[in-house]
């Protein structure tokens, strides 16, 4: 399967650059994969596609304000620390640019106006920065670091909560599960009204999910490990769910990846936390989910192959041809779709 089989063109004024005021006005095309049919809709008109006994999945993660900037010791030279992983106390996985700016043994100089300078060391080969064991870490980097938008996105947030879900609790993600920005606490209300249940589960979004994919062939592509935790109460939800008939909504592909990731042959889950690098193209057969909530993904993306897998690649691609010529907003603060 080739990769430049998921590519499609997009013109670039449709790569939504803020976000729609309220988060629920947002478009919401809906996907019905029995029919191959498409209607349009909003956001806020979700509730009416959810069946009582339904439960919906969402993502808690937190995103961090993972990108700092620092000037290299004894040199003027401006570096960019982009914070992927905690290893331990002070010391991080890091991507650092221009790399030839963060040789091992690199000293990195961070300036915040009230916590003063912080020196980081970089070690093993640029890809590891560690900062003073005794810097209150988490106080400073609130302070000093910024929230870490999407390369497409050029205009920087006037909120950096609105790059946050409403119900993001879970500190480790350097981008947000985007599906979840269109939820409001009214929305989430209506739904629990419509006798929906809700469940949340932990994936912590790092480069695995936005990596590029350089390989030409699908299969050739390895996905970067992600942590994640599925709690014991909501694997039983899911569990009994299954069993009385009702559908299990993922909200977003990183969802998507934690469950299927739990799942056994005989579509249950297990309550787990670890790390999942599972990679799900067309030709996988999915196990828990029976529906998903997600925005309109990167051209030849893992994103884009996840729905492909779901609701088959042509009716998708056909799909986003019709956003397309429909002005669809695209991408992290874009509009959403619902395959059903």
């Amino acid at each position: 399967m080739l990769v430049n089989d998921f590519d499609y063109d997009l013109p670039p004024e449709l790569i939504a650059q803020v976000p729609v005021e309220p988060r629920h006005n947002s478009r919401l095309m809906v996907l019905d994969r029995n029919r191959q049919s498409r209607s349009a809709h909003f956001f806020y008109e979700l509730p009416q596609f959810l069946t009582a006994g339904d439960l919906l999945i969402l993502n808690n993660t937190r995103v961090i304000p993972a990108r700092l900037f620092a000037q290299k010791s004894g040199g003027n030279g401006k570096v960019e620390v982009f914070l992927l992983k905690r290893l331990d106390g002070n010391s991080w996985e890091c991507l650092v640019r221009p790399g030839k700016r963060a040789k091992p043994g690199s000293r990195l100089l961070f300036d915040e106006a009230v916590m003063g300078q912080v020196t980081g060391t970089v070690t093993d080969g640029g890809r590891i920065v560690e900062f003073p064991k005794e810097l209150n870490f988490r106080a400073w980097l609130d302070r000093a670091g910024l929230t870490p938008l999407p390369p497409y996105i050029t205009r920087q947030l006037s909120d950096p909560e609105r790059y946050q879900t409403i119900y993001a609790q879970s500190e480790g993600s350097v981008a947000a599960p985007t599906a979840g920005l269109h939820f409001t606490p009214e929305l989430l209300q209506k739904i629990t009204d419509h006798k929906v249940k809700t469940g949340f589960i932990t994936l912590h979004v790092g480069l695995g999910t936005f990596r590029p994919v350089k390989a030409e062939v699908v299969e050739d592509h390895t996905m970067h490990p992600e942590e994640f935790y599925l709690p014991e109460e909501v694997a039983d939800a899911i569990n009994a769910t299954k069993q009385s008939g009702g559908r299990v909504i993922a909200v977003g592909t990183t969802t998507v990846r934690v469950l299927e990731a739990c799942a056994s042959a005989k579509g249950r889950v297990e309550a787990r936390s670890g790390a999942t690098n599972i990679f799900i193209y067309p030709g996988y057969e999915f196990k828990i989910i029976d529906g998903l909530i997600t925005n309109f993904h990167l051209p030849k993306s893992t994103l884009l192959m996840l729905v492909s897998a779901l609701a088959g690649r042509e009716f998708i691609l056909e799909s986003y041809r019709r956003a397309i010529a429909a002005r669809y907003r695209f991408f992290s603060f874009g509009d959403a779709m619902l395959i059903l």
